[in-house]
């Protein structure tokens, strides 16, 4: 599952829709899923869809909103709290990738990958609304790491670099691993990016024992 949005017995149907479109898309492709999929995946009828939303792609930003403001973003604030050791904060954060994204494949057997990146790279030249709304999730959560790079910068931890071109280089790599990770379903790609970032962050003490 992407989330839990909406699952347990207290949900309404609103949050279930938003639920079912995410995982629905997250599993198989928001191309290829229906209204009447989602409601089916949801336990709604489809009058209801229509009471909430007027399309597909207004569901599609509702969730994806909503799925950053009661998970991602609570989740990234303690994971990039100022209080932890700004490269750990990176580390910490792919180790939780890492996590899920394992834990999806003993499920099912697959490695679904990053749902925004798939969800992005399938509607961005499609649907302007929809697209918008992914362009606007990745540079909230590119902020995250460029405070985290910007902290390391000040206490000294790695070395003189351009804060916004690294974090270009540092999303590039995560989001082109996750990737390969999915084409070639194999968890373990994952699991190697701590390792990847730290290089091309160029930590003090690692560039120190490397020269």
């Amino acid at each position: 599952m992407v989330n839990n949005l909406g699952m347990g017995r207290t949900s309404d149907a609103k949050e279930r829709l938003m639920a079912a479109a995410l995982d629905l898309s997250w599993e198989q492709s928001y191309g290829a899923i229906t209204i009447d999929d989602i409601c089916q995946r949801a336990g709604v009828k489809k009058g209801s869809f229509y009471y909430f939303f007027d399309s597909k792609s207004d569901l599609a930003v509702a969730a994806l909103e909503h799925l950053w403001v009661h998970e991602w973003k609570p989740a990234l604030d303690a994971q990039f709290s100022s209080s932890v050791e700004p490269l750990r904060r990176l580390t910490d954060y792919l180790e939780s990738v890492f996590a899920k994204q394992s834990a999806a494949h003993f499920k099912g057997g697959k490695i679904l990958g990053c749902p925004i990146c798939c969800l992005g790279s399938e509607v961005t030249t499609q649907d302007e609304k929809l697209g918008a709304k992914v362009r606007e999730i990745f540079g909230r959560k590119r902020r995250y790491f460029e405070s985290a790079i910007r902290d390391a910068l000040a206490e000294g931890a790695i070395e003189p670099c351009d804060p916004a071109e690294k974090v270009a280089s540092l999303a590039a790599l995560i989001e082109g691993v996750i990737l390969q990770s999915r084409i070639m379903n194999d968890p373990q790609l994952i699991g190697r990016l701590p390792s990847m970032i730290l290089d091309l962050l160029r930590p003090k003490a690692l560039a120190t024992a490397k020269a």
